[in-house]
């Protein structure tokens, strides 16, 4: 039987010549940055994985696995915490959210992307804070604001502290997808009798659609996971899935850890299935690249 020695250069008979075997070769800083990404990511698989199990077990002490397996955690966890009525809160909130940040966004964006004018770069530098500040640093004092005119507590409460990022989000996404667009299309309409209305809903809207899809999609996602805001400003009839994720965990009283962990996992689960979402209809080279033409000779 023949056998290959992997030395190059060598030919066996009836097999071919043998290729040389590929060693990996890297620098030790490099090991050391793989192994501390490897080492992240098992950390994290372990830390879900043991929630998860925790969901579907029923007596788990010092044992690796639980005694046993049950998903009676979950049913008990959707009728404990009212999780129909959280997330239709959740669901009410996100769309509120994600409909006024478009509705405000993207004419805000077109006037940053079509027009200059005097303090356009401070404009943009202000719509960059509530995204590269932490949401708890500007999220008290607005909450201080909409106690004292009596809106939070409630939903419009919650739904206007989340448009504080929600639209310079929208606006920061938006403005590269209205610079690809030539302005001489926007010129040959109008000078085929459009008005400014025709002109954006005929002409732009359905070119701006992949962009305003995008921005649609990642505001769902940070309105779903956002908890500072929502917690700051949100009552006990206007809490999102993870304020009310939080309360089940610190709240008074004794509670099932496997219930909470059952209603961890469902949160977990609504983001991944978001986050899928995102990738799936959103390139992310889309919201970063400003493409212009060059100028013609």
């Amino acid at each position: 039987m023949a056998t290959v020695t992997g030395i190059p250069g060598t030919d066996v008979p009836g097999v071919g010549p043998a290729r040389p075997r590929r060693r990996l070769v890297a620098r030790p800083a490099a090991w050391l940055v793989w192994g501390a990404v490897i080492f992240f990511f098992l950390n994290l698989l372990g830390v879900v994985g043991s929630v998860l199990v925790s969901s579907f077990g029923q007596q788990w002490f010092d044992t690796w696995l639980p005694d046993g397996f049950t998903a009676k955690w979950y049913s008990d966890a959707w009728h404990q915490f009212t999780l129909g009525q959280v997330i239709v809160v959740t669901l009410e909130v996100s769309l509120l959210v994600v409909g006024l940040s478009l509705l405000i966004g993207v004419p805000a964006a077109y006037v940053l992307a079509r027009r200059s004018f005097p303090g356009k770069r401070a404009a943009y530098l202000v719509f960059l804070l509530p995204i590269l500040m932490p949401p708890i640093t500007y999220g008290i004092p607005l909450a201080t604001v909409l106690y004292k005119f009596g809106l939070a507590g409630h939903l419009s409460g919650v739904v206007l502290a989340n448009l504080v990022p929600s639209v310079p989000f929208v606006i920061l996404t938006m403005t590269p997808f209205i610079e690809q667009i030539d302005p001489r299309i926007e010129s040959a309409a109008r000078m085929c009798g459009a008005g400014l209305r025709s002109v954006f809903l005929r002409v732009l809207a359905p070119l701006l659609l992949p962009g305003m899809l995008a921005s649609a999609i990642l505001v769902l996602v940070r309105t779903v996971g956002m908890f500072e805001l929502t917690f700051l400003t949100a009552g006990p009839d206007s809490q999102t899935l993870v304020v009310a994720l939080y309360y089940s965990m610190s709240a008074a009283g004794i509670r099932a850890q496997q219930s909470v962990d059952a209603m961890a996992v469902i949160y977990t689960s609504m983001m991944l299935v978001l986050l899928v979402v995102a990738l799936r209809y959103v390139n992310p080279t889309q919201l970063v690249a400003r493409v212009k033409e060059e100028p013609e000779p």
